[in-house]
């Protein structure tokens, strides 16, 4: 298996990497994350990534794309929906185009690892996309490993972010306190 593993960020990557390493799959790590905003956010989390496999010696490629117009233009007429109809698409597309370009039989996300994340979403969507471009989705439910991940994450003072990872997302995170405020 060639497997090209689409990377959100350092942290949410320990445990899925750490798991395919078990079952003998050395994944290629690929960075692509337009919905991360603001610029210093996706600067955090992209170079966090980048001293992680460098660190751990896993190959990994990163596409820059800081995408805050495209990213707003395409989420603004549905803001409760963005993850299932933009970020988790826009993300796994250019993930299975890149894999379908450059020999990948295979790809996955560390999405996956995540218990706040939709999972049944992000598995239809990569299952049509490798479809699409005549690949694998390799589907893991790797959410078991999430909190072993993020104490590892933590023991090696990986960047650890406070919200998933668009302005909105951001917003979420302050919801209760704004609201009390405002009140």
């Amino acid at each position: 298996m060639n497997l090209l593993m689409h990377t959100c960020c350092a942290p949410c990557s320990v445990y899925c990497i750490d798991e395919l390493r078990n079952e003998k799959i050395e994944p290629t790590v690929y960075w692509y994350n337009p919905n991360i905003h603001p610029y210093t956010e996706y600067c955090e989390r992209r170079n966090c990534l980048k001293e992680y496999t460098q660190q751990i010696g896993i190959n990994a490629i990163f596409q820059e794309v800081y995408g805050l117009k495209e990213f707003t233009k395409n989420v603004i007429n549905d803001l409760e929906n963005r993850c299932i109809n933009y970020c988790y698409r826009v993300r796994l597309e250019k993930t299975a185009q890149y894999a379908k370009e450059n020999n990948y039989d295979t790809f996955t996300t560390t999405l996956l690892v995540s218990p706040y994340q939709n999972h049944e979403a992000i598995k239809e969507i990569g299952e049509e996309l490798a479809s699409k471009y005549g690949l694998q989705f390799l589907y893991r439910d790797f959410r078991v490993g999430f909190r072993q991940g993020q104490a590892k994450a933590r023991e090696l003072g990986l960047y650890m972010q406070k919200y998933c990872g668009c302005i909105f997302s951001e917003e979420d995170r302050y919801q209760k306190k704004i609201e009390k405020e405002l009140l």
